[in-house]
């Protein structure tokens, strides 16, 4: 028992002693006259009133600390039981109050109006008894709210949008259910957390964009065998030098080099919308809904890693080059069940892959093919000029290069022998050696910066296709 509850206690006891000795005083000081009700009041009256007030809040509050250390059923029943006692036993006094003869019931009698003539006795029964049936919907109302709070507070811990300490209040036993409540909601959080933090996680490893081009909402929905065709843009872009890098750098430096890579691309691909299917070591496959995305991307990739250059000399300098190509992938689930893997399947990402090895042979920045060409002159204005055709079973696919990659300067010279420079293009394709190796001869002497057209040079002299 707590020390409060002890105090109290001791002043109820004390209180109740204090109204049963005065009582006498208090009824004695009332009197019925002509003109009512009377109260001769004294200060014996007003002890006996302040401890009949102080009983009756001093129990009241024991009463209610009794109740709140029950369960409810024995809440129920002891909050009944006295004012079902006190209800009877006032029902029971007026249907018989003209068979007693006092003067206290005679002042009651006087106070209410009642005599054997008349029944008024009968209707203060049945006032008393609405009175009781309201007090005890009242009473049973206030008692089982926190049932009401339990309610909600489970139909929102089930719906997973408990964020607050859940608080029922009531008697000893919604304490204990409050509390049973709130370790479920604090570990549902908890799991929440590791469940968020590993689908971040998640996502880092499968792109959400996978899913949702399967028409998925979640990677639990995914199963074996799914697929969706879509038209998007390939792009491929690898790190030229790192074989030659490796050699003069530690395993750990190597892996840090590779990363300052990745760590300049990632975000790029990401900003316009891409996203990347799979790193390739030295080199990284992103996809793209949209061409423009992918062409404005490479640009944007090429440009960051010259300022990284620019800014980062204590690294040997990157150089990467940048490959488009648009068509048709299938985009599915393989494996088995108990391990599934997200891919790309098409011919058109080995293109793109095709076209990234010719622009790493002729040391271009960004080139791309026909298809996405087609794509990008329909939305954009592009500088480009043609680098030949690579290969794909029977078919061959014209390559382009973006000479908008390079600083005005270089690019203005490019555009303006780009006739001269797909002139010798073409006669190199048709072994016409000697004109192509002029052509590009006079092509180079107006730009010395131009490393695809001293690479066909070369192979002019060399006559090798």
């Amino acid at each position: 028992m707590r020390t409060s509850t002890k105090v109290f206690l001791i002043l109820y006891f004390v209180t109740l002693v204090g109204t049963v000795l005065t009582s006498a005083f208090f009824f004695s000081s009332i009197s019925i006259t002509e003109q009512g009700l009377r109260l001769n009041l004294n200060t014996a009256t007003y002890i006996s009133l302040a401890f009949g007030i102080g009983n009756a809040i001093f129990g009241t509050i024991l009463y209610v600390r009794f109740l709140k250390s029950q369960k409810l059923n024995a809440v129920l029943f002891f909050s009944v039981i006295p004012l079902t006692v006190t209800f009877a036993t006032a029902v029971y006094f007026l249907a018989t109050i003209n068979n007693y003869q006092n003067n206290t019931v005679s002042l009651v009698k006087q106070v209410l109006q009642i005599d054997v003539n008349n029944s008024n006795n009968y209707l203060w029964i049945i006032l008393l008894t609405v009175i009781y049936l309201i007090a005890v919907f009242i009473m049973f109302k206030v008692i089982t709210k926190p049932l009401k709070k339990l309610e909600q507070a489970i139909e929102r811990l089930s719906d997973g949008n408990v964020n607050d300490k859940i608080l029922l209040g009531g008697g000893k036993q919604f304490q204990k259910i409050e509390h049973g409540l709130n370790k479920i909601n604090d570990n549902y959080r908890r799991k929440d957390l590791v469940l968020k933090e590993t689908n971040v996680e998640v996502d880092k490893y499968v792109p959400k964009q996978f899913v949702k081009y399967l028409g998925k909402n979640s990677l639990l929905e995914l199963v074996v065998g799914t697929q969706v065709k879509k038209e998007v843009t390939t792009l491929f872009c690898d790190v030229r030098n790192s074989s030659q890098v490796s050699t003069s750098l530690s395993l750990e430096e190597n892996f840090n080099y590779i990363n300052s890579y990745l760590n300049v691309v990632s975000p790029i691909i990401k900003k316009y919308n891409g996203f990347i299917d799979k790193y390739l070591g030295d080199g990284v496959m992103a996809v793209f809904t949209r061409s423009r995305q992918a062409y404005d991307c490479a640009h944007a990739i090429i440009k960051a890693i010259n300022e990284k250059n620019y800014s980062n000399v204590s690294m040997p300098n990157l150089e990467v080059g940048v490959a488009l190509n648009t068509g048709e992938v299938v985009f599915g689930v393989v494996g088995d069940e108990t391990r599934k893997s997200i891919t790309i399947l098409s011919e058109s990402m080995e293109i793109t892959s095709k076209i990234g090895e010719v622009n790493k042979v002729f040391g271009s920045m960004i080139t791309f093919s026909k298809d996405t060409l087609n794509d990008l002159s329909s939305k954009i204005s592009i500088n480009y000029r043609y680098i030949g055709n690579i290969q794909n079973g029977k078919e061959f696919v014209s390559v382009f290069e973006s000479l908008d990659a390079y600083p005005r300067i270089k690019k203005e010279k490019l555009i303006k022998n780009k006739v001269q420079f797909e002139q010798g293009v073409r006669a190199y394709i048709n072994a016409k050696f000697d004109t192509a190796k002029k052509l590009f001869e006079e092509v180079y002497k107006k730009e010395k910066d131009d490393k695809v057209c001293y690479v066909f040079y070369n192979k002019c002299i060399n006559k090798q296709l």
